[in-house]
């Protein structure tokens, strides 16, 4: 008897048993779907975190690219820019090292001949001259008109006035020295006296 207690009540343990393995496996798929479930979550929440993370380094680099892309480009415009300001003022050292030679020449040229000799020899200085305005001519440089003009302090330096009833007010009445421009850059002003 005891026997068959034993049996009964070790069939009962099994039967008991494997309901709860049943149960138990069904909880461990449950929980398992959980799982699976709230990490793919968990792992879409990390994924979209880290996609935005690295969108924000990739927008700030291209922002960086295009910033620096920029600095060159205009590097390169105003070294063009400096190029070619350098040569087309190239000569604007010589000019203003041969003006003071030009300068004698022309109050040179006022002497009045008496003998033929000074005639030659101031025909020789006027060849010269000739010579030494057209190469300037040729680079660039051309003399400021003055006399019978408005006064222009952008051109005309004012180291006189008089009074000459022949001009207006604000006329330049008379040319003391030359002024010359290259190009469109002014050299030396012209010194010039004004009427009032």
């Amino acid at each position: 008897m005891t026997e068959e207690k034993n049996n009964t009540l070790n069939e009962e343990v099994e039967s008991q048993t494997n309901e709860q393995v049943e149960l138990t496996d069904e909880e461990v798929e449950t929980v398992f779907a959980e799982d699976k479930d709230s990490e793919k979550e968990s792992n879409a929440v990390d994924y979209a975190a880290e996609i935005q993370v690295l969108t924000g380094k990739l927008e700030e680099a291209d922002n960086r690219y295009l910033r620096l892309q920029a600095d060159f480009d205009n590097f390169r415009r105003r070294t063009r820019l400096d190029i070619e300001a350098g040569q087309k003022y190239n000569a604007q050292k010589l000019v203003t090292e041969l003006l003071p030679a030009l300068d004698n020449f022309e109050r040179g040229l006022k002497i009045e001949a008496d003998n033929e000799q000074t005639k030659s020899l101031l025909q020789g200085m006027e060849m010269v001259y000739r010579s030494l305005v057209d190469a300037l001519k040729n680079e660039g440089v051309e003399p400021i008109e003055a006399v019978g003009k408005e006064f222009d302090p952008n051109f005309h330096q004012a180291v006189m006035q008089g009074e000459d009833e022949k001009y207006g007010s604000n006329i330049v009445t008379d040319e003391f020295q030359k002024g010359y421009m290259l190009k469109d850059r002014l050299i030396r002003p012209s010194m010039v006296k004004v009427n009032q």
